[in-house]
């Protein structure tokens, strides 16, 4: 059974920094593009970042350019995401994701998802 694990949220004060990282087991994805996504109480699911199998193609949200990092470890099949500077519009719950293609910045193209992790960012 595939199982996508984030772990590293947290409460953080405005401009702070976090780093999500997300443990995949049942199968190795360092074929496939995997990603994050995002979701504020009220708000639509947003497609935060994202990054190919090799990591020679990475996507980022306008929301979250120049703050955000993504990276992955694939011989430990881990994806990683550096937030920082934080904003309070950043809280939300995170959800890590694997895709079925090696890139993809279509979110339909993810189709396994994590449980997801809380960010919360107070002002």
């Amino acid at each position: 059974q595939v199982q996508l694990v984030e772990s590293g949220g947290g409460l953080v004060q405005a401009g702070g920094s976090l780093r999500l990282s997300c443990a995949a087991s049942g199968r190795t994805f360092s074929n496939e593009a995997m990603g994050w996504f995002r979701q504020a109480p009220g708000k639509e699911r947003e497609f935060v970042a994202a990054i190919s199998w090799t990591a020679l193609y990475i996507y980022y949200a306008d929301s979250v350019k120049g703050r955000f990092t993504i990276s992955r470890d694939n011989a430990k099949n881990t994806l990683y995401l550096q937030m920082n500077s934080l904003k309070p519009e950043d809280t939300a719950v995170y959800y890590c994701a694997a895709s079925s293609v090696p890139w993809s910045v279509v979110a339909a193209t993810y189709n396994w998802l994590g449980q997801g992790t809380q960010v919360t960012v107070s002002s």
